[in-house]
């Protein structure tokens, strides 16, 4: 098949993309403002909103990840263009996703105490402690917007979820430096003042998609409750036979990434705060394949319901191919930009050279990340879950954790050595995960042909 089949795909699967990309781009912003602004503070806060958020990304990872259901159910549905059975996966996914909020929450709060066993600085934990009560509790508004986003991500309609992300993260930000700072008749609260700005945003989000959505023509027909149907099990299983896998997918990967973080806190402050740096402008560009993996489980999800399986497979490739390129550009500018970026958040020199290593092996894992995630949205729109859960603990756990481990050490190569870990298990990941979707959908394109034949 020549280039051009694919390329000629990638208009609109970056019209799909680009507004989960400004969406998902946005939280990132936020949390690059929140560390500028913490950071300001000095080390230690720095450290302990880094310490504080790897609990909750764990948190976050199952959730969304349940969430992430919804999405190629709803697409395969409006792709055999069955609104009736798209309703009823919207009602009960936003049911699912409001009690995993409440859980969350609840699990978090018990989770404290956690961080007193971890080998990290006295004064970053007691930092760390009430920004994650108060993050915590924001669990449940956010939970509920993202059933609200995965619903309409699987229509295709994939910009009102941006407009209330990015407008959510101007008030975060404006609260914030109310509050960090103590601006105007705002209290000081420094630590805390980034996670009761980050609560506010949340709840301020939920009900602007609500109200958006709610008054669209298109999603209207998809707000008519009806009791009869609120409470099915078989919907709530097949949801939960696609989030559970998805949940411990995310959170296999996420949890080895919130690993780096309590690795660097064992060799100290400035170790950490370095780490936290190189996470957060790498999960800026990792944001923008997480859009082609959302219009990857759309575009896939919608072939799957037309059973036009060729199409299914020359549109996956066309979302792997464009992911690579943007990717390979970042990966180019990490490194050219190694010495610059870390003076954005923090003046300390050590810091500074610290990071600049770091994003060296961030450059190269740029190509892997992307592609996993990538592969794995497509993998999601075949709903095949199960396989690609076991393909990523393997990869992350098996693979580049003992790496991260052993080179981790600060007698090996230190904060060097547990990002080579992440780039080992990342890599793993995509080619594994490569190997599975191409076997799956060849299959699924040759019985496809067969079954004119076996009909004659």
């Amino acid at each position: 098949m020549h280039i051009t089949a694919y390329t000629k795909e990638f208009r609109k699967n970056l019209h799909i993309a680009y507004p989960v990309m400004l969406g998902q781009l946005g939280h990132v912003l936020v949390g690059l403002a929140d560390n500028i602004m913490v950071g300001r503070l000095g080390a230690a806060p720095l450290a302990a909103v880094s310490l504080g958020n790897s609990l909750v990304f764990i948190a976050l990872s199952l959730g969304i990840g349940f969430s992430f259901a919804i999405t190629p159910l709803i697409a395969e549905a409006d792709g055999a263009e069955d609104v009736e059975t798209g309703k009823s996966y919207f009602h009960h996914g936003i049911i699912m996703c409001g009690i995993n909020g409440i859980i969350l929450f609840l699990l978090l709060l018990l989770a404290k105490p956690i961080l007193y066993h971890l080998d990290q600085p006295p004064e970053v934990v007691a930092l760390a402690i009430p920004y994650l009560e108060i993050v915590a509790f924001s669990m449940i508004p956010l939970m509920l917007f993202q059933a609200y986003k995965q619903f309409a991500d699987g229509l295709s309609q994939t910009k009102y979820a941006m407009y209330a992300t990015l407008i959510s993260n101007v008030v975060n930000v404006l609260f914030n430096y109310l509050l960090i700072y103590g601006i105007w008749i705002f209290p000081r609260l420094e630590v805390e003042g980034a996670a009761v700005g980050t609560l506010i945003s949340r709840f301020f989000m939920l009900w602007f998609v609500w109200e958006i959505l709610r008054r669209k023509k298109k999603f209207r027909q998809y707000f008519v409750w009806s009791r009869k149907e609120l409470l099915k099990m078989n919907i709530f299983k097949r949801l939960f036979a696609l989030g559970f896998p998805t949940a411990l997918q995310m959170l296999f990967e996420v949890a080895i990434f919130t690993a780096t973080v309590f690795l660097a806190g064992t060799l100290g402050t400035n170790p950490q705060a370095a780490n936290q740096i190189a996470l957060n402008l790498a999960s800026m560009t990792f944001m923008i394949a997480v859009g082609l993996g959302v219009t990857a489980t759309i575009r896939v999800g919608n072939q799957k319901g037309k059973a036009n399986f060729a199409d299914l497979r020359r549109i996956a490739f066309s979302t792997f191919l464009l992911v690579f390129l943007i990717e390979a550009v970042f990966a180019v500018g990490f490194i050219l930009l190694k010495d610059w970026l870390p003076t954005l958040y923090i003046e300390n020199v050590e810091v500074i050279i610290l990071s600049a290593q770091l994003l060296i092996v961030a450059a190269l894992f740029q190509l892997s990340d992307g592609l996993q995630v990538v592969i794995l949205g497509a993998l999601r729109g075949l709903q095949d879950v199960k396989f690609p859960t076991l393909i990523c603990f393997i990869a992350y756990w098996i693979i580049g954790f003992p790496v991260s481990f052993f080179l981790g050490k600060e007698e090996a190569m230190g904060s060097m050595g547990i990002w080579f870990g992440l780039l080992a298990g990342l890599t793993a990941s995509a080619l594994m995960l490569y190997i599975r979707f191409n076997y799956l959908s060849r299959k699924l394109l040759v019985q496809a042909e067969m079954q004119p034949k076996m009909t004659v």
